[in-house]
């Protein structure tokens, strides 16, 4: 059986139905590049920045032709009239969306397996070929791309024998496994935005100084220094804040006794 080599269509397909960030982008496609002709195709491995522009040009391309995310019909990954390389004709979307569970597990070091329930994904891919055709290229991309299956106790599970209606174990084959590098990239990635972060952090400090953090108030009451000067009460006349005002401070007016001011 052929072995599959992914190319620029496929890793670009992989960022727009998993919403890969845009500005993780290179980093992902730095990563799979370092892979080699293991994994992509070799005219793409000779040019970071060739294999980078061709990328970008099939993201325009998936995206003008409506595959933007994972509720996008999967038969948008392909052109009008573009063959199977794998599967029969019939059954190219079955070709197409196993591309991207293999890439899935490529990038995913610490995703073991990925659960696929194979005969319902039949009628979800839109696919009207024969069960027996179906299940015939059900093995044959799973040998081609370097994939195995289990079932629910993690055994090995020969799809020669047809396809089951219960979840499979989609994994990759270990001596595939074994040959890549950096599993661990996602969380390698992850270090290194924090570490820059915090390089960062620490130059603006010494360019701007430590800002001095706020006091906060007890929650649902004033400040002090709105309890110490409160302003006028609403509504009230200005003859009435202006008389107040000129009372002499050591005097203190005994509760009902009319000020010196109201006396006729």
């Amino acid at each position: 059986m052929h072995t599959y080599i992914f190319n620029s269509r496929d890793v670009a397909a992989y960022f727009k139905y998993f919403s890969v960030p845009s500005y993780l982008e290179v980093s992902y496609m730095q990563y799979i590049f370092n892979l080699g002709n293991k994994i992509l195709a070799e005219p793409l491995t000779r040019d970071f920045e060739h294999f980078k522009n061709e990328v970008f040009r099939e993201l325009y391309f998936l995206w003008a032709n409506g595959f933007e995310g994972e509720r996008s019909d999967i038969s948008a990954m392909t052109a009008d009239g573009q063959l199977a390389l794998i599967c029969d004709q019939e059954c190219i979307n079955l070709e197409s969306y196993m591309k991207l569970i293999c890439l899935h597990l490529i990038f995913s070091g610490n995703l073991p397996y990925i659960n696929l329930n194979f005969t319902g994904m039949m009628f979800q891919l839109g696919l009207k070929c024969d069960i027996d055709v179906y299940e015939e290229n059900v093995r044959k991309i799973m040998e081609s791309l370097r994939l195995v299956a289990y079932d629910s106790f993690g055994h090995s599970f020969d799809l020669g024998l047809g396809v089951p209606d219960e979840l499979l174990r989609i994994s990759l084959r270990e001596d595939f496994k074994s040959g890549l590098v950096n599993r661990n990239f996602r969380e390698s990635l992850k270090n290194e935005q924090q570490s820059w972060l915090a390089e960062l952090k620490e130059k603006s400090l010494k360019v701007f100084g430590s800002i001095p953090a706020r006091r906060r108030s007890p929650a649902g009451g004033r400040s002090s220094g709105s309890r110490q000067n409160p302003g006028p009460v609403s509504g009230a006349k200005y003859s009435d804040t202006a008389s107040a005002a000129q009372m002499p401070s050591n005097i203190v007016q005994p509760k009902g006794a009319p000020s010196k001011g109201n006396r006729k």
